[in-house]
């Protein structure tokens, strides 16, 4: 779906979409998406003079991707509420480094004469993905000496705490 900002002017876009499995791509090997996106809400012209669409609304996805301790498949759920705002790229004049006020880092920008939702619920998708992602709170992960899921097995290497700290004075002789 694409918002465009002629059609924006005369009203409100209303959406209501599921995406099925593997439409949104995440650019990354390890993330797909698990099941169908559904995503509800609108999107309108906020300021003519400007191009800010103000996008909002709310998606529910499953998403697949490697545990970061066990490297097993996980799925995680994710179920967001969003309000965003979107100005045309044309109206970033300044170049090079620019400060920011706190309500200026929420705004994005867009090009052309509108705003597809594929990219919106794609960005979103990806900025709420969870920073660690396990597939469980007491995921085990692996091992750091035979790459054994400790989750499924025990494995039997002894983890001995080694102290590089006093490994010059083991090659020191005392004559």
């Amino acid at each position: 779906m694409f918002f465009s900002v002629k059609e924006l002017e005369l009203r409100k876009a209303h959406f209501d979409v599921d995406l099925p499995p593997g439409h949104l791509d995440f650019s990354d090997n390890h993330l797909k998406q698990g099941g169908p996106l559904h995503a509800k809400g609108e999107a309108e012209l906020v300021s003519l003079a400007l191009g800010e669409i103000r996008v909002q609304g709310f998606y529910r996805v499953a998403v697949n991707a490697d545990c970061d301790r066990c490297l097993e498949p996980a799925e995680f759920l994710i179920e967001k509420k969003f309000d965003l705002f979107y100005h045309p790229e044309s109206s970033q004049t300044t170049v090079g480094e620019v400060h920011l006020d706190a309500g200026e880092t929420e705004i994005g920008f867009y090009e052309g004469d509108g705003l597809a939702l594929n990219d919106v619920l794609r960005e979103q998708v990806l900025l709420d993905l969870p920073m660690q992602r396990v597939c469980k709170p007491d995921c085990k992960g692996v091992c750091p000496y035979c790459g054994q899921n400790r989750n499924t097995s025990i494995c039997n290497c002894r983890v001995a705490p080694v102290d590089d700290r006093w490994s010059a004075l083991k090659r020191l002789t005392i004559e």
